[in-house]
């Protein structure tokens, strides 16, 4: 399925739309800060892997196979520019889930944009794509995403003890999950 018709989602505030290669700037602004790779388990992003992540997200729209992803700019109705991202991967075309994640600018985080965002895309997946379960791995550190989980009705199914490393800090991880008759339709607007 390519999915880039089906697109935009909106919300009450929110549009979630393909990036375009022109969001780099705005995509570099928050994924070069330190505090966020953090949870990420990466780098920082420089200005060039901005632009090449931009790029690839723009042409990134088919939902078929194992590993395809969705990631959208996540932007206000009313207003230019990037707030942040979110994500689906389908993690396994045979049994229908997929990964939901999020990030967002930190001068946008606290005003609900994030749960609102995911919200729309989990009812996406769910209502549209035909996901029988989604899922969100997290750094148990990362409190606000440990928020939108549960504000979402996702329950925690682990805690990973250790389970990846940062740099020289290993860092443990909380996974939580929601079927399809958890969450019901949460589809925007």
């Amino acid at each position: 399925m390519d999915i880039a018709s089906l697109l935009p989602l909106t919300t009450a505030r929110l549009s979630l739309r393909l990036f375009t290669p022109g969001d780099a700037d705005d995509l570099y602004a928050y994924q070069s800060l330190p505090s966020v790779a953090r949870y990420l388990y990466r780098p920082a992003h420089t200005r060039e892997r901005s632009e090449l992540v931009a790029a690839e997200r723009a042409a990134q729209t088919a939902w078929r196979a194992d590993g395809d992803k969705l990631a959208l700019a996540v932007c206000r109705r009313d207003e230019p520019g990037v707030l942040g991202e979110v994500s689906l991967t389908l993690a396994d075309a045979r049994a229908a889930q997929a990964e939901i994640g999020w990030t967002l600018h930190p001068g946008h985080q606290g005003h609900g944009y994030a749960t609102e965002a995911a919200a729309a895309l989990a009812g996406f997946a769910f209502d549209t794509l035909g996901v029988h379960r989604l899922y969100a791995r997290l750094d148990v550190e990362n409190t606000g995403s440990v928020r939108v989980c549960e504000r979402l009705g996702m329950r925690r199914e682990a805690h990973l003890v250790e389970n990846d490393l940062d740099g020289d800090r290993w860092g443990s991880e909380y996974i939580y999950a929601a079927l399809s008759a958890d969450l019901g339709s949460r589809s925007g607007d």
